[in-house]
């Protein structure tokens, strides 16, 4: 995947990933590193998902990612506790000396990806280092904050892309040449993905990595609130300090493309049969046939020619599309580019949700789920209604990133995403 951003930037302003110690899981004091691992926070299907993770083993990484309790503070209060016993009884330790880490990525099906693993200094969107392509929900980024502030910890990577040149030189070099050796740690995880982990502590290779990726600029591919997060926490402590840097994994999408997948949202308080209701004549509305595959497929083929979603939630499948230009012209700003105005998220979210349905943007209304399925299943148990979306297309996405221009929150999912649980930074070492 081409990604936003890709020329070369001054080396004074470009990324600057440096070693940390990491924390990590002894092998000898859990189940098993698979068992211990979990999704990203934002991708954990809750409850059922989040109740398999606590359940896998008593370590899992999700207790502290997603720590459960009565209130926010009480939440983030144990996950704090719950990292320090952890770190005392040697369930967690830390690495002798700072590394960088190369990380690689397998499954079934000939997805192959390696990344390195650092402290990346942070910068603002306008110094045009670290490129976001979606915004945030402030919530979200509150959530985030006050777990990081509690814990002092990044507890998962997020996930950049950068473009190299293509050659076997500079940070690939390093990452090809650390893959040679035995790993740190070697893991499948359930869901098929093998993981494996090594530390890169030489100080020439160290020095490769800087200068190469000194004249380097980063799409944020997954994590945007994480990245807000960060920096909000940098504004609230004196620089230097830890909190000028913050956990990344870096991929170079020149070498290891990434996929793109949608986002799908889950309506809690709305049926399906308002939802068709309240659309008129303002979309055309068609019943299609499943299974959920052939379903998608459809909504494949109309997503080809303009906007297009497919409802969910009442045991049955119904196609929307083909919205009214005029309703289209009244209820998205004009103001933004011309990719940024036909996006279907952009559509979704000014014109259904806004307009259509008055449906306020906020947890009690609407959940971001990734799995397709399960969006689908939480509709038809709950008597909601799932609204399926089609991937943007990556080079939207770079476009709109080059520009300046954040696309609507949750318009797209990066992948493969790291696993949460393989390496931990500890601000206080």
């Amino acid at each position: 995947m081409n990604t936003a951003g890709t020329a070369d930037v001054p080396a004074r302003m470009g990324l600057d990933l440096t070693p940390f110690r990491g924390l990590r899981y002894d092998p000898d004091r859990v189940g098993s590193l698979s068992a211990v691992t979990s999704p990203p926070y934002d991708v954990v299907v809750r409850p059922d998902g989040l109740h398999h993770l606590e359940s896998a083993d008593p370590h899992n990484i999700v207790r502290l990612i997603l720590p459960q309790a009565t209130t926010p503070a009480i939440r983030n209060e144990q996950a704090a506790d719950t990292l320090h016993r952890w770190v005392s009884a040697g369930v967690l330790r830390t690495d002798a000396e700072p590394a960088l880490y190369v990380y690689e990525q397998r499954d079934g099906e000939g997805l192959f990806q390696r990344g390195i693993i650092g402290a990346l200094r942070l910068s603002e969107p306008s110094e045009g280092v670290v490129l976001p392509h979606e915004d945030v929900m402030p919530h979200v980024v509150a959530d985030r904050a006050a777990l990081m502030r509690a814990t002092s910890a990044n507890l998962e990577p997020l996930l950049l892309t950068y473009r190299g040149d293509g050659t076997a030189s500079g940070t690939t070099a390093v990452i090809d040449r650390t893959a040679e050796h035995r790993p740190l740690l070697s893991t499948t995880t359930e869901d098929g993905f093998s993981h494996r982990l090594w530390a890169v502590t030489d100080p020439v290779d160290l020095a490769a990595v800087h200068r190469d990726l000194a004249c380097r600029q980063a799409l944020i591919a997954d994590g945007h609130h994480r990245w807000a997060t960060y920096l909000r926490l940098r504004a609230e402590h004196p620089s230097p300090s830890p909190w000028d840097f913050g956990l990344v994994l870096l991929v170079d999408t020149a070498r290891h493309p990434l996929r793109v997948r949608a986002i799908h949202r889950l309506l809690h308080r709305l049926p399906v049969p308002d939802a068709l209701s309240a659309l008129g004549e303002s979309f055309r509305v068609r019943h299609v046939d499943g299974p959920l595959p052939k379903a998608l497929s459809a909504l494949s083929l109309a997503a080809a020619d303009g906007n297009a979603f497919l409802l969910a939630g009442d045991g049955g499948f119904h196609l929307v599309d083909r919205p009214w230009p005029d309703l289209l012209a009244r209820t998205i700003r004009p103001d933004r580019p011309e990719a940024w105005r036909t996006l279907d998220a952009t559509v979704l979210h000014a014109t259904l949700l806004d307009h259509v349905w008055r449906i306020p943007d906020v947890p009690e209304h609407i959940a971001y789920i990734h799995d397709t399925a399960a969006t689908v299943a939480k509709a038809e148990r709950d008597g909601g209604t799932a609204v399926l979306m089609h991937p943007v297309r990556e080079e939207v996405v770079r476009d709109l990133a080059s520009q300046g221009v954040t696309m609507p929150r949750k318009s797209t999912s990066f992948g493969p995403k790291p696993a949460s649980g393989l390496v931990l930074r500890a601000l206080g070492l």
